[in-house]
C-alpha cells in the first residue's frame, strides 16, 4: 500500500491510498480518481519526499512491526462514524446528491442494501460499510 499526495485542477491537495503506482495510473485514467473536495477527476500527483529513517537497524536486525489490532481499528472507525450526521435509510440517495454536487459536502453515515453499495461503488462513490456494534453479551 501506498500513499500519494495529490492535487485537482483546483488546487486543492489531499492523500489517495493505492495498492501501487500502477494502481493510480489505471484508476485514474478510468476516471476513478476524484478531489474529496469538489469532485474534479483532473488529478495529478505530487512529488514527494521519500521517507528515510538512517537510525533504524536494517535488515534482519530491524524490529518486528506491532501488529494491527482489530477491534481497536473498528472501534475507531466507528468513532469516525459516529461523528457523522444520520441520513438513515436516505443514505444511497444522500450520498449521490453530495458527490454529485446537489447537495452541500459533508460526512454522512446510514443504511444502505448491498446491492445499494454495489451500485455507488460501481458509480465511484466511495463508500466504506461499518457494520454495527455486535450487541453486549
Amino acid at each position: 500500500m501506498i500513499v500519494l499526495d495529490l492535487v485537482c485542477d483546483s488546487q486543492h491537495r489531499f492523500e489517495g491510498w493505492f495498492a501501487n503506482a500502477d494502481a493510480f495510473a489505471d484508476q485514474r485514467a478510468c476516471g476513478l480518481v476524484e478531489c474529496p473536495r469538489c469532485g474534479s477527476t483532473h488529478v495529478e500527483r505530487l512529488p514527494s519526499a521519500p521517507y528515510l529513517n538512517t537510525s533504524a537497524p536494517r535488515g534482519d536486525d530491524a524490529p518486528p512491526r506491532p501488529p494491527v489490532d482489530p477491534d481497536q481499528v473498528m472501534a475507531a472507525l466507528r468513532a469516525a462514524a459516529r461523528k457523522a450526521e444520520d441520513v438513515g435509510d436516505r443514505f444511497p440517495v444522500e450520498v449521490r446528491r453530495i458527490h454529485y454536487g446537489e447537495a452541500e459536502a459533508r460526512n454522512i453515515r446510514g443504511r444502505a442494501s448491498g446491492d445499494d453499495l454495489t451500485e455507488l461503488l460501481e458509480e465511484g462513490i466511495p463508500v466504506l460499510p461499518i457494520p454495527d456494534e455486535p450487541p453486549l453479551q
